[in-house]
């Protein structure tokens, strides 16, 4: 345990964790049943183009969504291309730019162009009162992106769909197993997309899937995911190869087993680090609604540096040293990305509310593999620094910059 400033590993003490504390470590589920689905697989030596577990796991999926089709894919981006291909969007859609770089690219790949829209430094979720002042005659539609796993303004932004005549699609990469007004996520819009990637709580090793409750969009989506094919050797569509594989429905299917397990852990963590983090001033946790389901797979604060006299990047850097991989999320917005940045050099403009977050935004390590004894030596070391950072906030910086010039050199022994 950390007492004093000076235990500190930027102040040359050894950093509180011997092996690196990452934010998204993998849950594996039970071993004895991924490898028997291995092994069925292996012996029937169908690995891949839709065998039985990858059937098997899309229609788990929509037993617990209660959404009427699953379309299983090779990750999440090529889930996003796939269900904005069968929704016919194309011109401009708009998106918020506090979300991973894919929701942009997965529009821009395909030469339409998102158009970003500001967020609710509430909810960190794009805006319903900003999008209407975006819509051009050129727009076709809205992806909302269920930030965090706590859902968009669905309500709102299916009230200018409808208004507008525009399509509405979800990036719902963080929302496996949430609900929104009691109904789970996977049947609003026309389609959301989920991730499986190994990352998330429930994942495939790499994988996402389309789910929708429309029947010709995910007719449209099996085509595409497949080149098109609709027989052996018949091709009546224009499409990909978004396949998932059989390995990769297998462990997808043994993660879903230990789902309960692995939310409870999820649940664990997040109210240990709450009840941790209650009493440190300018540092506050996102909360979950209660009355809805949560995967509570993301620990994330916000980090006030008029109260806490370190600023974010600061305690980030403050805690890589400790071996807490701490991440800025979504920094520095899509917006500020290539090539994005170039496109669109005044988008800044508009997203005052998205730059003020990327700028305070963290997120802290959780999952299987950390402790509630991690979680709390994780929070006293933050206590810790806000404590000092309150008192010294001069002196905290030439502190970070010795640091960093120490690793720059060590860098180059």
């Amino acid at each position: 345990m950390k007492t004093e400033i000076s235990d500190l590993a930027i102040f040359g003490k050894p950093p509180a964790f011997n092996e690196k504390l990452h934010v998204g470590r993998p849950y594996i589920g039970n071993r004895e049943r991924l490898m028997e689905r291995m092994n069925a697989m292996l012996d029937a030596r169908w690995l891949t183009n839709r065998g039985p577990f990858v059937t098997e796991f899309e229609r788990k999926i929509c037993e617990i969504t209660g959404a009427k089709h699953a379309v299983a894919v090779c990750n999440a981006t090529i889930g996003l291309e796939i269900a904005i291909r069968a929704a016919n969007l194309q011109g401009e859609v708009i998106i918020p730019s506090f979300t991973f770089i894919a929701t942009a690219h997965a529009l821009q790949w395909q030469g339409i162009t998102p158009v970003f829209c500001d967020i609710d430094p509430k909810t960190h979720n794009i805006d319903p009162n900003k999008v209407e002042a975006l819509i051009t005659p050129k727009t076709s539609g809205i992806i909302g992106v269920h930030v965090w796993g706590r859902p968009c303004d669905i309500k709102a932004l299916t009230e200018i769909c409808e208004r507008y005549n525009l399509k509405l699609l979800f990036d719902a990469a963080h929302a496996f197993g949430c609900s929104y007004e009691g109904t789970m996520i996977g049947n609003f819009g026309s389609a959301e997309v989920f991730s499986f990637h190994g990352t998330k709580f429930i994942n495939t090793f790499e994988g996402g899937a389309i789910v929708t409750n429309e029947d010709t969009l995910a007719i449209k989506a099996r085509l595409m995911k497949n080149f098109g094919f609709v027989d052996y050797d018949q091709v009546v569509y224009l499409g990909t190869n978004g396949k998932m594989d059989e390995a990769s429905a297998i462990m997808g299917l043994t993660s879903l087993e230990s789902m309960d397990e692995f939310v409870a852990i999820n649940c664990r963590n997040y109210y240990h680090y709450r009840q941790a983090l209650a009493h440190i001033p300018g540092i506050e946790l996102i909360s979950y609604n209660e009355a809805e389901h949560n995967n509570y797979q993301y620990i994330i604060v916000e980090v006030d540096e008029k109260v806490t006299g370190v600023t974010r990047d600061q305690l980030v850097e403050i805690l890589h040293a400790e071996n807490i991989l701490a991440r800025r999320y979504f920094y520095p917005g899509c917006h500020q990305m290539e090539p994005y940045r170039s496109y669109f050099p005044h988008a800044g403009l508009l997203l005052q509310e998205t730059e003020k977050l990327a700028s305070r935004v963290m997120s802290l390590p959780t999952g299987p593999v950390i402790s509630t004894e991690d979680i709390d030596t994780i929070c006293q070391i933050i206590s810790l620094v806000v404590s000092w950072g309150r008192e010294n906030r001069s002196d905290l910086s030439s502190q970070l910059s010795n640091w960093a010039g120490m690793q720059a050199r060590l860098a180059h022994v």
